[in-house]
């Protein structure tokens, strides 16, 4: 059926216009969207990665300032210690091994001439065993001949 008159003409041609534009295809509008944000994302991304490396640096530098503040109060608790004459001989007598007037010192020696203190420090500083370790030589132990017998 032909169209009577112009006006219906122009609507069937328009509505069959509209319904090709919508059926999927990126428009003017949504292209120049697309492109301005994916400008904006671009622009933004240096200056926001710059801001975030430098609130961790500063996080980092708030960290090194507590734990200097922590180190100085150490250090002055130290130095508070040091002003005290007591300390301060006690110190003397252990480190320098100094005895007061009418006082005698002895210094124990070890078996091969050495202080014992120096002998009992350097087994103190030596690795300690784990307990899979002692568990094993006992058991080798118990698993050997007798005591008497390795005496003998």
């Amino acid at each position: 059926m032909p169209p009577t008159s112009p006006r219906e003409s122009g609507l069937k041609s328009g509505t069959s216009a509209d319904a090709r534009s919508t059926g999927g295809s990126l428009t003017g509008r949504a292209l120049i969207f697309v492109i301005t944000l994916a400008l904006l994302v671009v622009a933004l991304s240096v200056p926001v990665r710059n801001w975030l490396s430098q609130r961790a640096e500063v996080a980092a530098l708030r960290a090194d300032i507590a734990a200097s503040s922590e180190r100085i109060a150490e250090l002055e608790t130290q130095l508070d210690r040091w002003s005290d004459p007591a300390f301060i001989a006690t110190q003397a007598r252990a480190r320098l091994q100094f005895v007061l007037p009418g006082e005698i010192g002895y210094v124990s020696i070890s078996d091969d001439g050495q202080p014992a203190e120096s002998v009992l420090s350097e087994a103190a500083t030596s690795a300690p065993r784990g307990w899979h370790s002692v568990l094993w030589e006992s058991l080798q132990e118990a698993d050997g001949p007798p005591t008497a017998a390795r005496d003998s």
